[in-house]
This record gives C-alpha cells, sequence and structure tokens, in this order.
C-alpha cells in the first residue's frame, strides 16, 4: 500500500518539478538548435560537393568539419545546464602548420565526423520531443482548463441544435462538450495528458542524452589517449621536479662541501713548515688540485641537470646564452604566459645545442633566436646565415633533439638547404 502512495505522489508531484521544467526547456531549445545543425550539416556537404570541381572543395569540408564541434559544445553545455548532464569534451581539434596539414587534420578530425553525425541524428529526435510537449503538455493544460474557459466563453465552438438552436463548446467526432459533465470529462482527459507529459517528455530526452554521451563526447580511443597524456604530463612534470630538487641538494650540499675540502686543503698547505717532506707538500696539492676538478665537474653536471638561469624564467636564460654564445645574436622574445619546467628545460637546452651548433659547424656570422608564446603553444625558432646543410644525420645532435621534443608531442623542423640559411624551429606546448 505505501509503494502504491509513493508512486501516485511521484506521479502528482511530476508536473511541478524542477526536473520536468528543466527537461520541457530543453526540448524547448534544443529543437531550434537542432534545425540549425542540420541546416549547417546539409549547406556544409552540399557547397564542398558543388565546389568539389574547384580547389575550395575540399578545403571546405576540412573547415565545416571541425565547425561541427562548435554546435556540439553548445548541445553539451545545454545538456550540462538543464539536465545536469556533464559530458567531458573531446581532445581539442590540432590543426596543422601549413594549408595542407590543416586540410589533412580537419578530414581526419573524429571528433568532428560525430559531431556531424549527432546534428543530423539528432534532429528527428529534437522534432519528435517538441511535437510531444505539443500534443501532452499544450492539448492536457488546455483541456484540463476547459471548464474555466467554457464558462468565460474562450476557445467556443459551434454545432446546431437539436430544437434548431446553436449550441458552444468543444466539438469532437460531432459531439458537442457543452454540458457539466462533458465539460468534466474534458478536464479529467486533460489531467491524464499533464500527468503523462513529463514522462513522455522525459523518454524524448533520454534518447538525446545517449546521443549526446556518445556523440558529442570523447570516443574510448580519444579518452584513452587524454588519459596517457595527463599521465605522462604527470611523470614529466614528477621527473622536472626531481632533477630540480637533486641539483639543489647537489649544489648546496655535494659542492658545498667540496668547495669547504679544497679550502682546508688549501690551508693546510700553507701552514706546512720547512720540515715538511716534498712528497706530503705534493700529496696535499694534489688533493687541492683534484677537489677543484671536482668542483669544476659538479658545476657541469648541475647545470646539465637543471640550469640555474631557468629560475628567473625562460626568456631571462636564453639571453644569458645569447649573450655567451660566440657570434652575434638577435634576440626576439615575447613569452606572456610561463611554461611549465619540463618544457622550459627543453626548450633551453634546444637553444643551447642549436646556438653551439651555429657556432661550430654552420661557419655563419650571425644568428637570430626567436621565442614566442601563444595559442597553448611555445615557439623557438633558430636562424643564421652560415653554409646550411644541417640535417638529422649531419652529426650535429638534432636526431636527439627531435627524440627529446617528442617525447612531450613538440616537433622539430629543420629547413637547411646546402648553401644557406639554416632555418630551425622546435614547437611545444606549453604545459607537457
Amino acid at each position: 500500500m505505501s509503494s502504491v502512495l509513493v508512486t501516485g505522489g511521484r506521479i502528482l508531484r511530476a508536473p511541478v518539478t524542477r526536473r520536468t521544467w528543466a527537461e520541457l526547456a530543453y526540448v524547448i531549445a534544443g529543437a531550434p538548435l537542432a534545425l540549425l545543425g542540420a541546416v549547417y550539416v546539409v549547406v556544409s556537404f552540399l557547397l564542398s560537393a558543388g565546389l568539389a570541381v574547384t580547389a575550395l572543395g575540399i578545403p571546405l569540408l576540412a573547415v565545416a568539419i571541425p565547425g561541427a564541434r562548435g554546435l556540439g559544445r553548445v548541445r553539451r553545455g545545454l545538456a550540462r545546464v538543464l539536465l545536469e548532464e556533464t559530458i567531458v569534451a573531446p581532445a581539442p581539434f590540432r590543426p596543422g602548420r601549413d594549408v595542407f596539414a590543416r586540410i589533412r587534420a580537419g578530414l581526419r578530425d573524429l571528433a568532428g565526423w560525430r559531431a556531424v553525425a549527432y546534428l543530423v541524428v539528432s534532429l528527428p529526435g529534437s522534432l519528435l520531443g517538441l511535437a510531444m510537449v505539443l500534443a501532452f503538455w499544450a492539448w492536457g493544460v488546455i483541456a484540463f482548463t476547459y471548464p474555466i474557459q467554457h464558462a468565460l466563453g474562450i476557445n467556443q465552438m459551434t454545432a446546431p441544435g437539436r430544437a434548431g438552436g446553436i449550441r458552444h463548446g468543444l466539438v469532437v467526432g460531432g459531439v458537442v462538450f457543452d454540458t457539466w459533465p462533458r465539460l468534466l470529462v474534458v478536464c479529467a482527459a486533460g489531467a491524464v495528458l499533464v500527468l503523462s507529459a513529463p514522462w513522455v517528455v522525459r523518454t524524448a530526452v533520454l534518447l538525446d542524452r545517449l546521443l549526446v554521451r556518445g556523440l558529442l563526447g570523447p570516443d574510448g580511443t580519444s579518452a584513452r589517449i587524454t588519459e596517457l597524456r595527463r599521465t605522462r604530463a604527470h611523470a614529466v612534470d614528477e621527473a622536472a621536479a626531481t632533477l630540480r630538487r637533486i641539483e639543489r641538494d647537489l649544489h648546496d650540499g655535494v659542492q658545498a662541501r667540496l668547495v669547504a675540502l679544497g679550502m682546508n686543503l688549501t690551508m693546510a698547505i700553507e701552514t706546512l713548515d720547512g720540515r715538511t717532506s716534498g712528497a706530503t707538500r705534493g700529496m696535499l696539492v694534489t688533493a687541492r688540485d683534484n677537489a677543484k676538478e671536482a668542483i669544476s665537474e659538479l658545476r657541469d653536471v648541475v647545470r646539465g641537470i637543471h640550469p640555474p638561469v631557468l629560475d628567473a624564467g625562460l626568456d631571462a636564460a636564453i639571453a644569458t646564452l645569447a649573450a655567451r654564445s660566440a657570434i652575434p645574436v638577435d634576440l626576439r622574445t615575447e613569452i606572456t604566459e610561463r611554461p611549465s619546467a619540463a618544457i622550459e628545460t627543453i626548450a633551453y637546452f634546444c637553444a643551447a645545442e642549436l646556438l653551439t651548433n651555429v657556432a661550430k659547424h654552420s661557419g655563419a656570422d650571425r644568428a637570430t633566436v626567436e621565442v614566442t608564446a601563444r595559442g597553448g603553444r611555445i615557439r623557438l625558432r633558430v636562424a643564421d646565415n652560415g653554409r646550411g646543410g644541417a640535417g638529422p644525420t649531419g652529426g650535429t645532435g638534432l636526431r636527439g633533439l627531435a627524440d627529446r621534443v617528442a617525447t612531450v608531442d613538440g616537433t622539430l623542423d629543420t629547413d637547411s638547404p646546402p648553401a644557406g640559411p639554416t632555418v630551425i624551429t622546435v614547437d611545444l606546448p606549453l604545459h607537457a
């Protein structure tokens, strides 16, 4: 008995709950969005097909497919606000850096194609949901309030009476609902429609929920890739933090002790008197010199682990490299957002290696270094006016740099014709 009362209470409360009104708003707002999305797909594909005989057809399609992501983003936002359905966005679209790379990326954008599929498939369901709203909510409210409308003379239809008079009321199948028993029948039918409307609309919304989850979120492969990228970024940042901690421990601990050892040995040598044998003095001098060499080697190791100059920022670190370069360097930096520590370290060592290559192998008398950070990416460009011919097989360490850059989804491009000039571009994400 109690379960029946609970179920009855849920049915009676359903038309006035927040969820019901939110789903009603979702259906009403979603219908024009679905129509807009279908028009977008049809127009884009028709234009692409019509222009296929020209050079504009394929590029237009390559732009339209990622563009469907925007409409998909709107539908995800609508579902989040009204349905409390949080859908993780797919991986961001990564266009290439040149025209052909952008076209290839657009045509291969799986998330864009899935958004196109959603825009096409969701239209029938959205129109069906809107029809259900009209059939159950609109007609239900009209029928439920019909006794009041009849009393006020609203929504009246006319029909001939039996005695030659005219009857006023709702006419369905030749039956005039103008008496109170018949008015109550219409009211009861309206109540049934109103009480059924939330559940009918909820069914239509459920279909769209499934489409949003299946087509506008990341697919299994993309989700796995995103998770791998996240864990890799955590591992890279953790490794960078560990190296930085080792650098500080070596600098503040081991190096300080070696310096103190060298000073003690120097003081010991200076306090020797003439009675000390030459062999003893020689051993102390050798120990002091070895301590100095160990300090020098340790400093080189520390700089190789994490250059201390990076503590002031990547722009200051590269400015230091340019100032210490064996040839004049024109430097231009535009870093509005600081990269993560791992990215800064990779960019610094790339710049250091490339400037070293310019000084040793290019025969150039001038170099240019440009560093820009925008759009979530950082770009390092090193150019020189040397003899050219640089490449991964040229023994200049470019292959190692390319492998290091690739660990964070970066790229290294080399443009070095035999007669020069040489331009090497390193493209990295701001955050690993």
